[in-house]
């Protein structure tokens, strides 16, 4: 019985520290995706400033509800915290048309093929949307969420966000 609660205990706390374990947001700020315009944007032009990251898909339902809490979380931070989202999407067009019909005020990028495999360089394992990571200005992930975002969340990481 002790042998047995020494293994749960150990592979609990090894869960923990699992858990734990930072995301690095290298891969993000070395990519390079498509703005709604089709031209390639080079993502390190946001490095040292704190993010707001969203990957979302046209076809995500919980992705379009929480674009207006995105929305109005940019506008009360304008020119401190940035919130950029990634659109999970083959072409420009559509998200560009996406874009204007949801009213994202906000940058849009389009990831191509290059969408999956940053969400799982991210900490993403499987790959589900939405997906939105939280990047202070020394570029450390502090907080990253899977599923939709509700202005709770994002209150409550905008002092971590804005730490010096």
């Amino acid at each position: 019985m002790n042998k047995q609660l020494s293994i749960l205990i150990f592979s609990f706390f090894s869960g923990l520290a699992a858990a734990n374990e930072q995301t690095s947001s290298a891969p993000l700020f070395a990519a390079t995706l498509n703005d709604l315009d089709d031209k390639p944007v080079a993502l390190e032009r946001y490095k040292g400033k704190p993010l707001v990251v969203n990957f979302w898909a046209r076809w995500c339902a919980p992705c379009r509800a929480e674009i207006p809490e995105l929305n109005k979380f940019r506008a009360a931070n304008k020119g401190k915290i940035e919130v950029l989202g990634i659109g999970i999407e083959d072409d420009a067009p559509p998200a560009k048309q996406f874009a204007r019909k949801y009213q994202i005020d906000y940058p849009v990028f389009v990831a191509k093929e290059k969408g999956i495999p940053l969400m799982q360089a991210l900490g993403n394992s499987k790959g589900g949307l939405p997906y939105t990571l939280f990047i202070d200005r020394d570029g450390k992930v502090i907080q990253n969420k899977m599923g939709l975002i509700k202005a709770t969340d994002l209150d409550a990481v905008q002092a971590a966000l804005l730490k010096k």
